[in-house]
């Protein structure tokens, strides 16, 4: 599943005097020995990083870790790089400026809101400072995209709904929890299960969940619940695992029995012990390590100055740019009957970190056993 990163020759000898820059909260600090200055040579070279968010978020669990044993992994004798982490988007654009100022090589970004980080990616590109795009395409002259095939995502979230739903997958009534309309991404997802959904279940509410809030799903799922009626809801296809856990926590508040099935998306910890328990259906894993690696060795090669395309396998077009050079990487659907061979097998996750005391019974049905 994973994307082979392994340098050879010559090239391993520039990753290992790659280090990294690193953002913290408003402000920025800068490992010393990486060194600003804007050179892109020898251990001048520098990469600033900005992920969306941190703690229990997947970029918390699995992105920030994995790019930070990539990086290191590919730049031995740097810094141990320390990369930021913010849910808030003005936070981001102070992070980003900063950057800039420092004049940093490279920055790697996971935008949270890819409009407000437009004018900062426009400066960056003004100070010949190349801007890689992970995770989510943000706006502006976009070098670099990494990121997994969005409308794959959706597909599978909508054909498990269908297959969960059984018969009622013929005329029956869901709802559709959908991500921020500030993130480019929660559209693609709507896209790729709606291209699935159409013509086989009706859509009783549509919602698009600001901020990617939990909240804010609980809220729109409660009002869903009493415009459609409790026992009228026959699926719900939910974006990600932290919408599914609010629909869920919705659906238990109104007392809807039994629950219907709900889709997720990032394996996350709790989502994959409700899938065990059966009170979600499935998740969609998207293996990281594939996706740190490749922004990794896409932001080196453009520090370098050289084409991104030796990384790239494709193109998308973007808001404010068309033809960027970027990596799409595949996902997996997850169900009780595929954790073991797929989270677990990976690495990504334990079985005695699924399988607590209350769960055992559940995982030795599962086939999560020792």
């Amino acid at each position: 599943m994973g994307l082979g990163v392994g340098p050879a020759g010559a090239q391993r000898g520039f990753l290992a005097r790659a280090c990294v820059a690193v953002a913290v909260g408003a402000g920025l600090v800068l490992s010393g020995a990486c060194g600003g200055g804007g050179g892109s040579g020898g251990d001048r070279l520098s990469v600033g990083v900005l992920l969306p968010g941190g703690g229990a978020s997947r970029f918390g669990q699995f992105d920030r870790p994995l790019i930070e044993q990539e990086l290191k992994r590919l730049c031995p004798h740097c810094p141990a790089p320390v990369v930021a982490a913010t849910p808030d988007a003005d936070v981001q654009q102070q992070q980003l400026q900063a950057l800039i100022t420092r004049r940093v090589n490279v920055l790697v970004v996971a935008a949270i809101d890819p409009k407000v980080l437009r004018s900062s990616v426009e400066a960056a590109h003004r100070a010949g400072i190349p801007v890689v795009a992970y995770d989510r395409l943000a706006q502006g002259p976009i070098s670099g995209y990494v990121t997994f095939d969005g409308a794959t995502v959706g597909r599978l979230q909508g054909r498990a709904l269908l297959t969960a739903m059984g018969k009622k997958a013929d005329g029956g009534r869901i709802v559709m929890m959908n991500g921020a309309t500030s993130d480019p991404n929660a559209g693609w997802y709507e896209r790729g299960a709606l291209s699935v959904l159409r013509g086989k279940v009706r859509i009783g509410k549509s919602y698009d969940t600001a901020g990617w809030r939990p909240e804010n799903a609980y809220t729109d799922m409660t009002g869903a619940i009493a415009a459609l009626g409790a026992g009228r809801i026959d699926g719900v296809l939910a974006a990600n695992d932290s919408l599914a856990g609010a629909v869920i926590s919705a659906l238990d508040a109104s007392a809807v029995r039994p629950l219907p099935p709900v889709t997720g998306q990032d394996a996350d910890l709790a989502a994959v012990q409700r899938i065990v328990a059966g009170r979600q259906y499935m998740t969609v894993y998207k293996p990281y390590r594939a996706e740190a690696a490749a922004a990794v060795r896409m932001a080196v090669a453009l520090g370098r100055g050289d084409p991104v395309t030796s990384v790239a396998t494709g193109t998308v077009a973007g808001p404010t740019r068309r033809k960027i050079p970027s990596v799409l990487l595949p996902s997996y659907p997850v169900t009780a009957g595929t954790i073991k061979d797929t989270l677990v097998t990976d690495g990504i996750y334990r079985i005695d970190q699924i399988c607590t005391p209350k769960l055992r019974s559940a995982c030795a049905k599962a086939g999560l056993t020792r």
